[in-house]
């Protein structure tokens, strides 16, 4: 899960750019022509009002991030499935805002229920998306059809048809100059956009190889109630169930394949990879894995090692390595490094006064909207979200998967529509246990 640092930063860095994939510049910029000037002036100077939709921890901070980036911002509305998650929410927001007058959230602008999002986002300038990702992608397609910037978390999709979706509506918010940013932070993070630059003076050649991580201890659990029916015992629960969470191959080491993605300039063409369940094997923990390891191949036949984890007392590690032809890169928190062949460092980076990414991603943002660009991140981040798709169908398949086939998938993890009365997308058998994913047997698309 995303860090809810919400320091506010000390300064912040021009984006830079590393573009082989057009949709790895996930920090695009298109600049209006002159007929938009009267629009975007006008944007200059007017109060931006945010929706924020999903109030759990990461879309507290992030409201609190927005609040903060700009002056002239006001929150207005807010959505969550649940009220109580609401309203700690919004003590949380109006008690780290202080005496500010920027939150101002009106009990007849507070939404709860499965139609809460729309309902807020329909009060918004600016819509912040933070619900579980499996509602993604009906939630970005509602803010770009009526013309709603956004800001929203990764992973952007659960399912392959989400990911088209969320694909099909990034091209009409280019098109409509709708700025898009998605939570992938590091891309706002001097310290990977010093090696970026780096990588694109040609300091190690061309990458042909990585490593990339994300092994930890693993995240919460929340018990099960008595009354709760299945569909409300999964969403509070959320992380544990694919059509909400998609794993924590794709919830949390999405940061680091898309780093993979963004330094090498391409997006995987395959992945096969093995997995399972060891530690976290309870009827509490659904019917995700506790480890992931996913070698993806490159169309230019760079090959990464891609390994997660959600195991107690083991090695942690967060972070990304690199080898290219002249030397290797590796980057971890506020550090980046570069080195040659024979173990000298060619470039350094070490960012503990750096600015907080989280603040500047939304600093970039509200900046953008003022000064009449465009960023469009939407793209980047499904594609990058397909690449933990495709990790994940390789663990739990056992088999090697093509990006192209699997990009066809028909699969739907995520209902159209859900209320109070619809049964979970996922049952339980009599026991209690779920169905876990087995190599050589799971259906994956």
């Amino acid at each position: 899960m995303n860090d809810q640092n919400t320091n506010s930063p000390k300064g912040t860095n021009s984006r830079r750019t590393f573009v082989k994939n057009s949709a790895l510049f996930s920090g695009a910029v298109m600049m209006p022509s002159m007929q938009f000037d009267s629009i975007f002036n006008s944007a200059n100077n007017k109060k931006l009002k945010i929706a924020l939709v999903g109030c759990g921890g990461r879309g507290t901070g992030a409201a609190i991030q927005a609040l903060t980036a700009d002056d002239n911002v006001e929150l207005v509305a807010m959505a969550d499935a649940f009220e109580d998650r609401l309203q700690s929410s919004l003590a949380n927001i109006t008690k780290e805002m202080g005496e500010s007058k920027k939150v101002n959230v009106q009990k007849k602008n507070q939404f709860v229920g499965f139609d809460a999002a729309q309902k807020a986002m329909d009060l918004g300038d600016v819509v912040i998306l933070a619900t579980p990702p499996g509602f993604r992608p009906q939630h970005f397609e509602y803010a770009v059809n009526n013309g709603k910037h956004v800001f929203m978390e990764k992973p952007v999709a659960t399912d392959v048809p989400g990911v088209r979706k969320v694909l099909a509506a990034a091209k009409k918010a280019k098109e409509n100059k709708l700025n898009v940013v998605v939570g992938l932070q590091r891309h706002y993070q001097d310290s990977y956009l010093a090696a970026i630059d780096q990588l694109k003076q040609d300091k190690i050649g061309k990458i042909v190889s990585g490593q990339v991580y994300w092994n930890s201890a693993g995240v919460w659990v929340r018990e099960r109630q008595p009354g709760q029916t299945e569909l409300e015992y999964q969403m509070r629960n959320w992380y544990y169930f694919n059509w909400l969470c998609g794993d924590h191959i794709l919830e949390q080491h999405i940061h680091n394949i898309d780093v993979a993605n963004w330094f090498i300039g391409e997006y995987p063409i395959s992945a096969q990879g093995m997995g399972g369940r060891q530690v976290r094997t309870g009827k509490d923990h659904g019917e995700i894995y506790d480890h992931h390891f996913v070698e993806y191949t490159y169309p230019s036949g760079a090959v990464v090692a891609s390994q997660c984890r959600h195991q107690p007392d083991t090695m942690r590690r967060v972070s990304e390595f690199f080898q290219g032809s002249k030397g290797t890169v590796s980057t971890a928190g506020d550090r980046a490094e570069l080195k040659d062949w024979n173990g000298n460092t060619i470039f350094e980076h070490r960012g503990k006064d750096d600015p907080n990414p989280y603040q500047v991603e939304h600093i970039k943002l509200f900046e953008s909207i003022r000064n009449g660009g465009v960023i469009a991140n939407a793209e980047n981040g499904a594609k990058s979200t397909m690449s933990a798709i495709i990790g994940r169908m390789a663990t739990y398949s056992g088999k090697v998967i093509n990006w192209e086939e699997a990009m066809n998938s028909e699969l739907k993890l995520v209902p159209d529509a859900l209320t109070w009365e619809s049964p979970a997308p996922v049952q339980p058998n009599a026991d209690g246990w779920y169905e876990i994913p087995t190599p050589g047997k799971s259906v994956v698309m």
